[in-house]
């Protein structure tokens, strides 16, 4: 029996392909009706990004999606985009830059398969059920092969899954690792329940730093669904710009994006605001997956003691308690999680470079990088919050 060839297409937009047979690849398991595993592949995230300007050409960020059909049926696809930049994608590769440019070479344009502004784990190879391997390979060597033949620096696909990385790097991708802090739900049925896992001294200071925040003198109020209104938006934007302001030195975000995101995805976002008087000084914004709460942006207008701390980290924590999520990914780096019940993990990436002796070059710190990256999460883990029958039973 003939196999059926696959053809792959590139996408200059989303717009360029039906939202259902996106989705079919992306988010197959919201046919039962449930939310999505991860919300940042979905079409509507994807989407929104495009038709806000947040990404585009003059963002730096060109979408160039991949496509693989077999028979005329959508089997796979794969957001990708053009970079003429490394801003947005929190796996830095700024080093590798500037040794290319150093030897003599353009470093940009370059590839990145990933989701912009997101530093959230899930899946890049997006495969519709029972064409897994078939559309996982055929992306793979699409990708690596509009890098080479455009004669491009590297292909980056970041932030994938750990069966991701295996198989990438079993067809010859250079796998990378990275950390971040994730909180996981042991089952607790309160927050109290979370905190009797942890040491005494680490309980107490969490306990201090959330009747601290609580008490600024008006309400911590969560919106999602129905409940979110274009006035919150209004506000969330003011704290975004602060907080992109002072981090990257321009938001990524447009503001049309949030607009988009209460029209298209308010079910998919919690947002939390610290309210006096009905006026919102403080907001985090998570947006939901169907077993992770993944927190993304927070921002204030006035300072108050472990505010951050109340609605970036333990908000989060009531709400994947009460909603019975496995997990909450604060987002990147920050070693001061790991007090508040953040434990350390290892990130995946996958890396195509063509040249040779750059390679090569690459490779070796690849493998310097892995060793230390293990080893710092080996002593954070043994540093946690965590009473030490508990660390040792997750160990």
């Amino acid at each position: 029996m003939t196999e059926t060839a696959i053809e792959i297409t590139v996408l200059t937009g989303l717009d360029q392909i039906d939202p259902a047979e996106w989705d079919g690849c992306a988010c197959p398991e919201t046919a039962d009706g449930g939310p999505p595993n991860d919300p940042f592949t979905t079409y509507r995230f994807l989407r929104a990004l495009e038709d806000s300007h947040s990404v585009s050409g003059r963002s730096g960020w060109q979408p160039q999606h991949l496509v693989a059909r077999a028979g005329g049926e959508v089997i796979a696809c794969a957001p990708l985009y053009a970079k003429g930049h490394s801003q947005g994608e929190y796996i830095f590769d700024h080093n590798w830059a500037h040794a290319w440019e150093r030897a003599g070479g353009d470093y940009y344009p370059k590839l990145q398969l990933a989701v912009p502004f997101t530093p959230a784990t899930g899946r890049r190879f997006l495969l519709k059920p029972g064409h897994e391997e078939v559309g996982l390979q055929a992306l793979i060597q699409a990708a690596a092969q509009i890098t080479d033949q455009n004669g491009l620096s590297s292909l980056h696909v970041t932030f994938c899954t750990e069966a991701e990385r295996q198989a990438g790097a079993a067809l010859g991708l250079l796998a990378r690792s990275s950390q971040q802090f994730h909180w996981f739900n042991d089952g607790y049925d309160s927050f109290d329940d979370f905190l009797a896992a942890l040491s005494s001294r680490k309980r107490k200071n969490i306990r201090k730093e959330r009747a601290q925040a609580q008490g600024f003198g008006g309400q911590i109020r969560a919106y999602t669904g129905d409940d979110l209104q274009p006035h919150h938006w209004d506000a969330f934007w003011r704290f975004y710009q602060d907080t992109g302001a002072r981090k990257w030195g321009s938001p990524y975000l447009t503001r049309p994006f949030f607009d988009l995101v209460q029209d298209r995805m308010r079910d998919d976002v919690l947002l939390v605001l610290a309210e006096r008087e009905g006026v919102p000084v403080a907001g985090a914004l998570n947006f939901i997956g169907r077993d992770v709460l993944y927190g993304r942006y927070w921002g204030c207008t006035e300072h108050h003691p472990a505010m951050h701390f109340e609605l970036c980290y333990y908000q989060a924590i009531d709400h994947a308690i009460a909603r019975g999520l496995s997990r909450v990914e604060a987002g990147a780096q920050g070693e001061h999680k790991l007090a508040r019940g953040y434990m350390p993990v290892t990130c995946h990436s996958l890396h195509h470079i063509p040249n040779e002796g750059f390679r090569k070059a690459i490779s070796q710190y690849l493998e310097a990088e892995a060793n230390a990256v293990e080893q710092d999460i080996e002593v954070l883990t043994s540093y946690g919050p965590f009473k030490r029958t508990t660390v040792e039973e997750q160990q």
